[in-house]
């Protein structure tokens, strides 16, 4: 079969994966079916790379990674580190101390670690350290004076919260530290803070350009507004069926859900001639 896009680019939770954490088989098979035709497919994610290179590892992509969603890119089979961007110690303390202001236990994320102050009974960290498979490292009193005593470098800050919560949090964020940072959410337990310009759509013009792709030639999907700079960077942005609203409205094509099978529906439609 004949390639009609060069590059696909999918995030993982929610998306890529079901809502039991597994790669479908329809899905890896359209993957693989892709790739053998002579297709690049990447994965662009908001999780750290010491939780993503496992996985994709696993379902045997080559090439490069994007983490962090779009702060870290790095090699899949060597684990080199192309591009690390981040927030410098004095940024991240101001991130934090918009949090605690507002009453938030915070985690933050430096390379291959994560820093929390919030209890390790937590239920909701518990969950969260389940779902990517790395332990955070736990810090006692606020997390503004931690990362400034040990002048920290840090690529994401997030605060993990109630349900019913994070629109909120999201909107008071943007209001008050939205022009210094990249305010976003990848799940809809999850607020973060991350450097402005290192966002999934300044990745995805990073990967089609290290690829030699046009970008009309390229294929984005996701499901959360940390996806939606990549899905309008792409000459054709998807939305899976499970997506936010904003997401969809969007996007040029919305597809079935990840418990569906999304990616193999996006690849089938839009990845061959």
């Amino acid at each position: 079969m004949k390639i009609n896009c060069g590059l696909i680019v999918s995030d993982f939770d929610g998306t890529l994966i079901d809502d039991r954490q597994r790669i479908l088989p329809q899905v890896r098979d359209a993957i693989n079916e892709y790739i053998a035709a002579g297709g690049i497919f990447a994965v662009c994610t908001g999780r750290m790379l010491r939780s993503i290179l496992p996985q994709v590892r696993e379902l045997g992509l080559k090439g490069l990674v994007i983490a962090y969603q779009g702060t870290l890119i790095a090699d899949i089979e060597t684990g080199e580190i192309i591009k690390n961007g981040g927030i410098d110690p004095q940024s991240v303390a101001v991130a934090c101390r918009s949090l605690e202001e507002l009453g938030y236990k915070i985690n933050v994320y430096s390379d291959e670690n994560i820093y929390t102050n919030y209890p390790e009974s937590d239920p909701y960290l518990k969950r969260y350290e389940e779902i990517i498979g790395v332990k955070a490292i736990h810090v006692t009193g606020k997390m503004s004076d931690y990362v400034e005593a040990h002048n920290m470098f840090c690529q994401k800050v997030l605060s993990i919260v109630k349900e019913s919560e994070r629109e909120a949090l999201y909107n008071t964020l943007q209001n008050k530290i939205g022009d210094k940072f990249d305010v976003t959410c990848s799940a809809t337990v999850l607020v973060e803070i991350s450097p402005i310009g290192d966002n999934k759509g300044e990745a995805l013009k990073f990967l089609a350009g290290h690829y030699n792709i046009p970008l009309e030639k390229t294929v984005a999907v996701g499901d959360n507004l940390n996806d939606l700079s990549m899905i309008v960077a792409a000459g054709t942005g998807c939305a899976v069926g499970n997506a936010v609203q904003t997401l969809k409205d969007a996007a040029d094509f919305v597809s079935i859900s990840n418990n569906e099978g999304a990616v193999a529906q996006i690849i089938k439609k839009f990845g061959f001639a």
